[in-house]
């Protein structure tokens, strides 16, 4: 059996696993979410694959903090494998802690793999999540990709590694959500047969087309397709921390400005940064969460989707 809540952060899934999720052993954080990754490939899908979960949930599992201090350690993971960090399920993180009594309104940090953050939660389910520094690594990358043609883009962290680009092949609208899919799924498969990563060679394996906001009050529309193949329903929390990266490296957005980010179904961000040490951006995002259920999953032996409904079946 394993207790679960689940929420919502501008309409993408998040499962906190309260009880039952498998023991990771000792070492850092970081080398916990890798034996997440190497060893428990069937608690992850069976937590998130149908018939119990659903497409684009991010599962985030509860860990010992290393920092006694912080709130809470945290591996988040989706049905392909593990995540850096993840903006919207550390704000549902962070909705559900305090939604069952274990954090007071006010600032708490959150370990995660890839460094701490920092979470503000404020009154009427908003948080306001100080991410990891972020940075372009690369611009201007030019790729030709078949069936889409010249593409044109950056790379640039923002707690995951994104591909960021303005040729999108259609509007950025759900009515086009198939063939957004397809055309990310190319862009990924392109710039891994042509072997461009991010730095020390990590796998760029979140790609987002950006776009016109359809909002008077917001700037910016994205689509943003995860490693495992769903797409983003949130503006995608480390996707507008790398757009921003961008923004701030051509001068177009300076330290403090607010910039409102839009999702393809229209939820939203409001975002603005701090200048790191090193030349890079500290992101800040604010967004909202729901609480949406609270359930034990149960695996019976004989059930022959224990693990989930995988797509090789």
């Amino acid at each position: 059996m394993m207790r679960v809540i689940d929420s919502h952060t501008g309409g993408e899934p998040t499962r906190v696993i309260l009880e039952g999720g498998p023991d990771l052993g000792s070492g850092s954080l970081a080398e916990r979410a890798e034996r997440l990754q190497a060893e428990h490939a069937d608690f992850c899908a069976a937590v998130l694959l149908e018939p119990r979960g659903r497409e684009a949930m991010v599962g985030a599992l509860f860990l010992p903090p290393e920092n006694p201090k912080s709130l809470t350690a945290v591996v988040y993971f989706n049905a392909a494998g593990n995540l850096g960090m993840c903006g919207h399920a550390t704000i549902g993180l962070a909705v559900t802690l305090s939604y069952l009594g274990r954090a007071d309104p006010g600032v708490h940090i959150i370990e995660t793999p890839v460094g701490p953050v920092q979470v503000e939660i404020r009154f009427g389910n908003r948080v306001v999540v100080q991410n990891v520094p972020s940075f372009r690594y690369k611009k201007d990358l030019s790729l030709e990709v078949p069936g889409l043609g010249a593409i044109k883009g950056d790379i640039a962290w923002g707690g995951n590694w994104f591909f960021l680009t303005p040729d999108a092949p259609t509007p950025l609208d759900l009515t086009h959500k198939d063939e957004l899919t397809r055309a990310a799924l190319a862009v990924q498969r392109h710039l891994s047969l042509a072997g461009i990563t991010g730095t020390d060679g990590a796998e760029i394996d979140h790609i987002e087309f950006m776009g016109a906001p359809k909002g008077t009050d917001a700037h910016g529309r994205n689509f943003v397709l995860c490693p495992d193949g769903a797409y983003d329903r949130s503006p995608c929390g480390t996707g507008s921390s790398a757009k921003l990266a961008c923004l701030a490296e051509d001068g177009l957005l300076p330290p403090g400005q607010i910039w409102v980010q839009e999702s393809v179904i229209g939820s939203s961000y409001r975002l603005h940064y701090q200048r790191g040490v090193k030349g890079e951006i500290i992101p800040i995002i604010e967004g909202e969460a729901h609480v949406m259920a609270e359930a034990t999953l149960l695996f019976a032996e004989n059930d022959p989707y224990r693990t989930g409904i995988r797509a090789e079946a």
